[in-house]
């Protein structure tokens, strides 16, 4: 079943996986083990104070470009890997992880009887996978073409789901928005096999291109698969999924959390969207209840009207190809580089797969999260790194707090609801409390496409096994290696994992400004998403109703639209702008996060000076921290899928979020008439 994201996070989308467990608190051996680690030294890690001044470019203004200002020199030397769309201080960090992750794999593949260590190892082996050809999948296909009418179909998807097979319907467990204590199934749209509806519909020439390439990569899956006529049938799936992308929603409309909040029974939904089996479907993932959040219903009623109206040879084929795609790693390695030929290098302008080693870590820690979590932060996350964040967490949401009261805006009465939910917050840092147990999933030497499937089944089972059971506040969306962050609207957290709390956006050596301005304003970024314009629809209980005045609703979106048309107006690509409205809540985060940081960063300074270092003022410093954070070259295929899909702004323009605040003026002096120099009035400020 495909997780479904209800959460906001700092870079990128990620699914929401629901982690859940009997056991209890982590091994005493990570506290133990993390206490062993060496004190870090008192030098910080980067430059003389946390900085890299030798990434800068002084050539250019600050008041111009503040991203290149303080990235320039950086950017000019630092070329992308072969095997990257995009490097920066994230991909830095990730790498970092992976290493850390391949040296614990590395030992766990040497013991007898290490789950992670035979997942490992197995997945390893190319030559043995090779050697099978393929045999494993061909059992799964054989079902798929024995497919002779569509009453079978929703059946057939089902099963495909279970396996983490993508089709036209996609659906997922998580919470009910408007009754956050329980579970509740979630239906949306689905079935598309480039990135977005835009890719399909778009006459735009490198997206034709685009098209035009996707083709070609439909035959060569289709006659790698043994099939006849595959030019043909690849053409029909083309124009099955262009019929489903007309009927898309655009990802602007999906993430209105108020339009993609559509309770109704299944009977409901099958008479709204004739044409596919949705009873049939939802018995066959394990999920036969009665009532459900259908969170696109037009587009739902579209995909289900194609649906009847395709023939069946048509949707067989397209499992077959989804099948080859997902699988494709753990299948010959002639399937796994055509894939990687679209995905990776048209898709994302990649020249080069990872190395076999660097994905094996990948599958691992995504098959067996908390058996690897576990022995990750045993050895690298030391408790005073998590002690230290903790403080700043504190000292963020206490300034959070007193911005409330500032605000000019805001009514009384929702100020004090607003106060509320703040101290309802839950900051989790570092890892879970508890683990998973992973005793009833098997892992087989030498069977690692099996290995695969029961790891995509067991994921399948526990995310749907959250019906019915009370809400389990423990889980986390993300792995500790993960470098990354998250805001959680039902849930009322904020989550950190321990990879991020690493230089350069954390580094207790690093002088407090630039602490504040890295890893302060990201946890400001994420405080700040439950007061964004979607988060903020959720009270302090998670709950998903209307707790403004209808003039704080007004006076909000009058802000919420400066800020849409200051990101409308930027062109990352020539002919190419950026999608105020798309990226709106990640930006309304940067933009209260880094404010919220800063006072955080001044309240933590107790009315004392803070001191010049190498030249540079402390809001010098703490600007530049934020910078330093969003170093990132992207290839231009890669930009351009982010443009049309990513909720993100580009590293440049969150840089440039430093526009509207008013200390970065004295701090850079940038001049009237300069590319970033914005008057007081024109300055966005919400929270």
């Amino acid at each position: 079943m495909v997780k479904l994201v209800r959460t906001s996070v700092l870079l990128a989308s990620v699914s929401l996986v629901a982690a859940c467990a009997s056991s209890g608190r982590p091994d005493a051996a990570v506290s133990e083990q993390a206490s062993a680690a060496p004190a870090a030294a008192a030098k910080p890690q980067i430059g003389s104070f946390g900085f890299d001044v030798a990434g800068m470019d002084r050539a250019v203004a600050p008041g111009d470009d503040f991203y290149n200002f303080a990235n320039g020199g950086w950017a000019a030397r630092t070329p992308i890997p072969a095997d990257k769309s995009n490097y920066g201080m994230f991909s830095v960090l990730a790498d970092l992880s992976t290493e850390r992750t391949r040296t614990l794999l590395d030992e766990a593949k040497a013991q007898d009887g290490s789950k992670i260590g035979t997942a490992y190892a197995t997945y390893l082996d190319q030559s043995a996978i090779d050697a099978k050809g393929l045999a494993p999948i061909q059992p799964w296909l054989g079902k798929i073409k024995a497919l002779n009418d569509k009453s079978g179909y929703a059946a057939l998807l089902a099963e495909a789901d279970r396996m983490g097979v993508g089709g036209p319907i996609r659906s997922g467990v998580g919470q009910d928005d408007k009754a956050p204590e329980t579970y509740i199934v979630r239906v949306a749209q689905g079935g598309l096999g480039m990135p977005d509806r835009d890719y399909y519909l778009s006459t735009d020439a490198k997206l034709t291109e685009t098209r035009s390439a996707y083709l070609g990569h439909l035959t060569k899956m289709l006659t790698l698969a043994g099939e006849a006529n595959a030019a043909a049938r690849a053409k029909a799936i083309l124009d099955f999924e262009t019929g489903i992308a007309r009927a898309h929603w655009t990802r602007v409309e999906s993430r209105n959390r108020d339009k993609v909040y559509n309770k109704m029974t299944v009977a409901d939904l099958s008479r709204m969207a004739p044409g596919f089996d949705f009873a049939g479907y939802l018995r066959g993932v394990g999920t036969p209840v009665n009532e459900l959040i259908v969170t696109q219903p037009t587009a739902l009623a579209g995909e289900a009207k194609l649906i009847a109206a395709t023939p069946v040879a048509v949707l067989r084929d397209q499992l077959i190809v989804r099948s080859l795609e997902e699988y494709a790693d753990v299948l010959p390695a002639a399937i796994d580089q055509a894939v990687f030929a679209f995905r990776g290098t048209v898709l994302s302008g990649t020249p080069e797969q990872e190395e076999r080693w660097k994905r094996a870590v990948e599958f691992t820690s995504d098959s067996l999260e908390d058996e690897v979590s576990k022995v990750y932060v045993a050895r690298y996350f030391p408790p005073e790194t998590k002690a230290a964040a903790d403080t700043l967490v504190k000292n963020v949401i206490a300034a959070m707090d007193r911005r409330i009261d500032q605000l000019d805006w805001m009514a009384p009465a929702t100020k004090a609801k607003a106060h509320a939910k703040l101290a309802a917050f839950t900051p989790k840092i570092g890892y879970p409390d508890r683990w998973r147990d992973y005793s009833n999933l098997t892992i087989t030497p030498g069977d690692a496409f099996g290995n695969k499937v029961r790891a995509a089944e067991w994921a399948h089972q526990w995310d749907i096994g959250h019906l019915g059971k009370p809400l389990q506040r423990w889980e986390w969306g993300m792995t500790p290696m993960t470098v990354n962050a998250y805001a959680n609207f039902g849930m009322v957290e904020i989550v950190f994992p321990a990879a991020i709390l690493q230089p350069p956006f954390f580094d207790p050596n690093a002088d407090p400004a630039v602490n504040y301005g890295g890893i302060g304003a990201v946890i400001g970024h994420e405080l700040s998403h439950h007061f964004d314009d979607q988060g903020a629809k959720y009270n302090a209980e998670g709950r998903l109703t209307d707790w403004w005045t209808p003039a704080d609703v007004a006076a909000f979106k009058q802000r919420t639209d400066a800020l849409v048309a200051q990101y409308d107006a930027y062109e990352p690509l020539p002919g190419m702008k950026l999608k105020g409205a798309l990226t709106l809540g990640e930006n309304v985060a940067d933009l209260a996060g880094l404010t919220t940081a800063h006072d955080a960063y001044m309240a933590s300074m107790g009315g004392k000076p803070a001191p010049v270092i190498d030249g540079f003022t402390a809001d010098q410093r703490f600007y530049l921290g934020w910078a330093q954070v969003w170093r990132r070259n992207y290839r231009e295929a890669d930009l351009r899928n982010r443009l049309l899909t990513d909720p993100h702004s580009p590293s440049a323009q969150r840089a440039w979020i430093v526009r509207n605040l008013d200390p970065w003026y004295p701090a850079f002096q940038p001049q009237p008439g300069s590319k970033l120099f914005l008057t007081p009035e024109q300055r966005v400020r919400i929270w």
